[in-house]
């Protein structure tokens, strides 16, 4: 196949693949790259016919790329990136004065790790561009395989979602129960049946810490209670929780900030087996560039002095 691959195959497959990867979705690749659908499509299908391969699942939602497709996605990157340094070789043209930070980041992590990170950064590299998106972990493994990111801040996942991934553990983040000062249980030794007659604000179903507050509410008998509130995102927890009766169930980093102001108070309910490592992702095939690796170091630091009870200075 691969004489046959060679002589056939064009940059405007690996284009349209690239995009439909990126954007998962064939309709927002398509105006990406000036095209209909149905081309982006009948491009598409043109690699896979010379693959023989099944590369992507279409449905009405978007695409999701298969096993085969993620291992060719890679490759695919990886010519269309050598291109790139070839024209710029040739040019004369640098990566001076366009360099760009792409991170990505568990909502959870905003308010505590990533907050600080991103303010040390740019007092460190004015010069670098810096684009943060946040999502579920599963999401930011996809963006971070389809080269939108450049490094993540997240969890492990399944071995055939990893594929391809490094990662590096900065800390482990244990499930807490927190109200807002001045709740009724803020002053007493609750325990979980105290819990339960309060309003409830979890973590989003399909997430890591979602699994952790189902199987902690299970060691004590309980299950979710209809009308519970959802939400992966540390800002909006955390502002319902100081406004209202309701007990916030998250990972430390959501509300780190808030327990050491005093805003939030720490129910006395032990989240001992929640635990999950939270870490660094990045492509294994790529080494991270100097403004990822000065990212990453200061991630590393921060993440080391929390573990040895420090708290770290702010850097320039």
């Amino acid at each position: 196949m691969q004489p046959a691959f060679r002589s056939r195959v064009r940059l405007r497959h690996l284009h349209c693949f690239v995009a439909v990867a990126q954007t998962q979705h064939l309709g927002l690749a398509g105006e990406q790259l000036g095209l209909s659908q149905p081309a982006v499509s009948k491009t598409l299908s043109e690699l896979e016919a010379l693959l023989d391969a099944r590369l992507l699942v279409r449905g009405r939602s978007g695409t999701d790329l298969t096993e085969l497709g993620q291992r060719f996605l890679r490759h695919a990157l990886r010519v269309l990136g050598d291109l790139d340094e070839a024209a710029d070789s040739v040019s004369g043209a640098g990566t001076a004065g366009r360099q760009q930070l792409r991170v990505g980041a568990l909502p959870s992590v905003v308010p505590d790790l990533l907050q600080e990170a991103v303010l040390a950064f740019r007092r460190a590299h004015p010069e670098v561009g810096l684009a943060v998106q946040t999502g579920m972990n599963r999401t930011l493994i996809e963006w971070l395989k389809a080269d939108v990111l450049d490094i993540v801040i997240g969890r492990m996942d399944d071995p055939a979602v990893m594929e391809g991934l490094w990662f590096e553990m900065l800390d482990t983040e244990p499930l807490l129960l927190a109200v807002r000062k001045g709740h009724a249980l803020a002053a007493t030794h609750a325990a979980m049946a105290e819990v339960m007659a309060c309003p409830l604000i979890v973590p989003a179903q399909g997430s890591v810490p979602r699994h952790s507050t189902e199987s902690l509410l299970a060691r004590h008998g309980f299950v979710l209670p209809p009308g519970t509130m959802e939400t992966s995102d540390a800002y909006l927890g955390q502002l319902i929780a100081l406004k209202s009766d309701a007990v916030w169930l998250a990972p430390r980093c959501a509300m780190r900030q808030a327990l050491d102001s005093g805003e939030l108070v720490l129910l006395p309910i032990s989240g001992q087996g929640s635990e999950e490592p939270v870490g660094l992702l990045r492509q294994g095939s790529r080494e991270p560039g100097a403004a990822a690796e000065a990212f990453a170091q200061d991630l590393r630091e921060r993440a080391a002095a929390r573990a040895r009870g420090q708290v770290p200075g702010k850097r320039g």
